[in-house]
């Protein structure tokens, strides 16, 4: 039999002395699409309509052949198709259960393709009825609902969430897609948890499940009251909130996995080969063929996990080992009518806390490292707009988190150190980090790595400042918490010092070309009040002595780029513009910065008269020493001033 055939619905094709022979479902498909009830002719027509085997690809294409007003015309019969498909869902034959599913995701799919351009309510008409609406829809999501708690076949329960899913995201905006009015008013919310909480239903379900409640959530959340909203903010049950945990980090670990063997792949490929013969000429053009494709829907979920329920937070630490290094039997999945939002579902299974192995070789990681990783990866290629779109929701994820006391509690947690592996983008100035080189740190110590790493690689033309506002609002809430808390943490601060004044040289390069884009000073205004913060409160998180030395040692070096940045803003701020007031809100944010540098001068100038030559290592010794003290000197007035005000 051929495929082009069996597509259309022909069992063997006319000759001429034979007739088309086609598919019994295709004939009683084509008498529902006739102006007349089928069920006249034959009064058992839909009893046995779901007794034969759905011809998706046939019913759909029908539906899209037909144009508005054709479609109008057999409109009772497709509400009758609808409402049998329900009456179909109660019955206990899991055939029938099956084909109604499958034919409600075909019928839903294909009217809403044909009226894209018409108002939710007549979608609605189309489909079920005004008249008959409110109590169709509401016995529909009682039989999903019964389906999913059922401790029936597990490819009913998909097919169910399969259906749901298809609902859902058949518009391009679903806070237009007005039939979800009904699955407000109808909750679900109880079998999603049911399916999240068990092992056996989360293994099976648990990515749809996620996705499904995610979408959900968004449905007019900004217009209305959203049920599902306000249960899942308050939800406090342990195994529910870390099996949702599970289907997050164990979709995210086979994005990561999957970049990493396309990475590997790639460097032992035929690019690292001429790479090795010709230099680093081609390094940035063949890295930038590695690509995954990245998955927002689950990134949105965690992201109204984190922001919605603060009872999540604690899953974000929960330890188990790692999941690209686990290796666990896959089950078959029954064939899917509908793939939401264009990604697709992790090829390996969701595992339990209480199923996971303990292995001494097998690396300890939790939720917040597995998106760490993610995240260094989709921010590496911003140029492109949705990266542009992933990169930023991880931005906004991980402000959630650096806003959470708790998460900070743990992210600065001394006892709770990890060993990181952030992808970092290639670059011709750099070696790769050696993998086994990396210590084992508090987790704020590999966040703060990633903005470090960001702000240093996308310096470019086309400048994401949002992105880079995002950023440094990060860094600026770990360290409000450090000073709150007197956390001293051991990170090699220069790094950030330096990636900061580089973007501060960067911004004011390319200070023409960026001004008719953005408000590069209330950028530039964020990072100096970071070195304010440093400079005024640094004693209360630094971890030493020598932290502060090396902190105005970097400002003084660098100090050109401060007085370039003073030059620009003072210029800017003095004419009447556009600018003007943004631009003297840093004049006056560098004033402390300023009068390090000029104390500094100053303090030279008298040391080079005291000691009359730096030759000598003694005088050199005897210099420093005083600067040092000089410094503290400054460092306390600066604070008894900031008490004053």
């Amino acid at each position: 039999m051929a495929q082009t055939e069996k597509k259309g619905g022909l069992l063997r094709k006319s000759s001429a002395s034979k007739k088309p022979l086609k598919e019994k479902v295709v004939l009683m498909y084509d008498e529902i699409f006739t102006t007349e009830d089928p069920s006249k002719s034959n009064p058992r027509f839909w009893e046995e309509l779901f007794l034969m085997k759905v011809n998706l690809e046939y019913l759909e294409g029908k539906l899209e052949a037909l144009d508005g007003e054709e479609l109008m015309k057999i409109k009772d019969n497709i509400n009758c198709l609808f409402q049998h498909c329900i009456q179909a869902l109660g019955e206990e034959h899991p055939i029938r259960v099956v084909n109604a599913l499958q034919t409600l995701c075909a019928l839903i799919r294909g009217v809403h393709q044909k009226n894209k351009s018409t108002s939710g309510f007549d979608i609605i008409n189309m489909l079920v009825g005004f008249d008959k609406a409110e109590l169709c829809m509401k016995n529909l999501m009682e039989s999903l609902d019964s389906l999913l708690c059922a401790e029936g076949s597990e490819s009913l329960k998909s097919l169910c969430l399969k259906l749901l899913l298809c609902l859902v995201t058949v518009t391009d905006n679903i806070s237009q897609n007005t039939i979800l009015e009904y699955v407000m008013i109808n909750s679900i919310f109880e079998a999603i948890l049911q399916i999240l909480s068990s092992p056996l239903s989360r293994r099976e379900h648990g990515y749809d499940a996620v996705v499904l409640l995610a979408l959900l959530v968004n449905y007019r959340k900004y217009e209305s009251v959203n049920p599902y909203i306000v249960k899942l903010s308050i939800v406090d049950d342990e195994a529910t909130l870390n099996g949702m945990g599970l289907v997050i980090a164990q979709a995210l670990s086979e994005y990561n996995r999957q970049y990493k063997d396309k990475e590997e792949e790639h460097q032992s490929g035929f690019f690292s080969a001429l790479t090795n013969m010709v230099g680093s000429m081609f390094i940035a053009d063949a890295d930038e063929k590695i690509s995954v494709q990245t998955n927002e829907a689950i990134l949105l979920a965690l992201y109204e996990a984190v922001h919605l329920n603060r009872n999540f937070i604690t899953v974000l630490a929960q330890s188990h080992p790692e999941m690209g290094l686990m290796t666990t039997p896959t089950s078959p999945i029954p064939t899917t009518p509908v793939t939401p939002l264009g990604t697709t579902p992790p090829s390996s299974d969701v595992i339990s806390s209480a199923e996971l192995p303990l292995d001494a070789d097998v690396q300890t990681s939790n939720l917040l490292i597995t998106f760490l990783k993610y995240s260094s990866i989709v921010m590496q290629d911003t140029k492109d707009e949705h990266r542009l779109h992933s990169g930023k929701l991880c931005l906004i994820i991980l402000t959630c988190i650096a806003e959470d006391q708790y998460a900070n509690a743990f992210l600065h947690d001394d006892n709770m150190n990890f060993r990181v592996n952030l992808h970092r983008m290639p670059m011709r100035h750099r070696k790769k980090a050696a993998d086994k080189n990396l210590p084992c740190r508090p987790l704020v110590c590999a966040v703060l790595d990633l903005m470090v790493e960001f702000i240093v690689t996308h310096m470019m033309k086309e400048f994401p400042m949002d992105l880079y506002i995002r950023c440094i609002q990060i860094v600026h809430k770990l360290l409000c918490y450090q000073k709150k808390c007197r956390v001293r943490l051991h990170y090699t601060w220069r790094e950030l010092w330096s990636a900061l004044i580089n973007l501060l040289k960067f911004l004011m390069s390319n200070e023409t070309v960026l001004l008719a884009k953005h408000n590069i000073f209330t950028l530039a205004l964020m990072v100096v009040n970071l070195f304010n913060m440093f400079i005024t409160y640094g004693d209360t998180f630094l971890p030493t002595p020598s932290s502060y030395d090396e902190l105005y040692y970097e400002i003084i070096r660098m100090h050109q780029n401060f007085d370039n940045l003073y030059s620009m803003v003072l210029r800017i701020s003095t004419n009447a513009g556009q600018w003007k007031e943004p631009a003297s809100k840093v004049t006056h944010a560098l004033v402390n910065i300023r009068f390090a540098v000029a104390c500094f001068s100053c303090c030279t100038g008298m040391l080079a008269q005291q000691c009359g030559s730096w030759d000598s290592t003694v005088a050199v010794e005897e210099c420093w020493l005083l600067r040092i003290q000089l410094l503290l000197v400054f460092h306390l007035t600066l604070q008894s001033l900031e008490e004053e005000v």
